[in-house]
C-alpha cells in the first residue's frame, strides 16, 4: 500500500472546510429596478447599477455621416489595413497615402508637418473644418489634426471603433486637437 503524505491529508481537509459564499442568498435576492415614464408616456424600468462594470462602460462607435464623401470611409479602411501595431512617427505619410489610394485627393499633399495638414487639406483639396471638439464625436473617415509646440503634431483618421494613422488605437491622441476635417 502506498504511503499517504501528511501534507496531502492536511490540504484535502483545508479544501473541504474552505468557506464558500451562500449561493442561496445571491439567487433569491431580487435585482433593484428603476421605473420611469418615457417621452410617449409608456412606463419602463431598468436595472440599477450598484457596482463598477468596466466592460459595460465604453465609448460609442463612430457614426457614419451621409453628408461626408464616402471615399473618406474607404480611406479609413485602407489606413486601417496598412497600419502597424505601434507608431513609427509616420502618421501624416500614412494618412496621405490612404487619402490618395481611396481617391479622396488626386495628388499627394506637400506639407511635411502633421500639424499643417488641416490648412493644406482646406486650401488645396476642398476639405472643410467640422465643428467638432471631441474626437469621439468625429464621423467615420474624418481627418483629425493635433498640434504640438515643438513637435510635428499628429494626424489620424476616425474609424468605426477607434483611430488610425501609421498605427491603430482605440483612443485619440492626447495632443491638443486643432480641428476635425472632412470633404463634404
Amino acid at each position: 500500500m502506498r504511503k499517504i503524505s501528511p501534507l496531502l491529508v492536511v490540504g484535502l481537509c483545508c479544501l473541504a472546510f474552505y468557506p464558500r459564499p451562500a449561493e442561496a442568498l445571491i439567487i433569491s435576492a431580487p435585482k433593484p429596478k428603476f421605473s420611469y415614464k418615457n417621452a410617449s408616456g409608456k412606463k419602463q424600468s431598468v436595472e440599477v447599477v450598484d457596482k463598477y462594470q468596466p466592460k459595460k462602460i465604453v465609448r460609442p462607435l463612430a457614426k457614419i455621416d451621409s453628408k461626408i464623401d464616402p471615399k473618406l470611409r474607404r480611406a479609413a479602411t485602407i489606413a486601417q489595413e496598412r497600419a502597424n501595431a505601434h507608431s513609427r512617427s509616420l502618421c501624416w505619410r500614412f494618412v496621405k497615402e490612404a487619402l490618395v489610394a481611396a481617391g479622396v485627393i488626386r495628388s499627394r499633399p506637400t506639407t511635411l508637418l502633421a500639424k499643417q495638414a488641416g490648412n493644406e487639406l482646406v486650401n488645396n483639396y476642398g476639405f472643410k473644418k467640422i465643428p467638432v471638439s471631441d474626437p469621439y464625436e468625429a464621423p467615420v473617415g474624418a481627418v483629425l489634426v493635433y498640434g504640438a509646440k515643438n513637435a510635428a503634431g499628429h494626424v489620424e483618421i476616425r474609424t468605426q471603433d477607434g483611430f488610425v494613422s501609421d498605427f491603430r488605437s482605440k483612443t485619440p491622441s492626447r495632443r491638443p486637437l486643432i480641428g476635425v476635417f472632412a470633404k463634404v
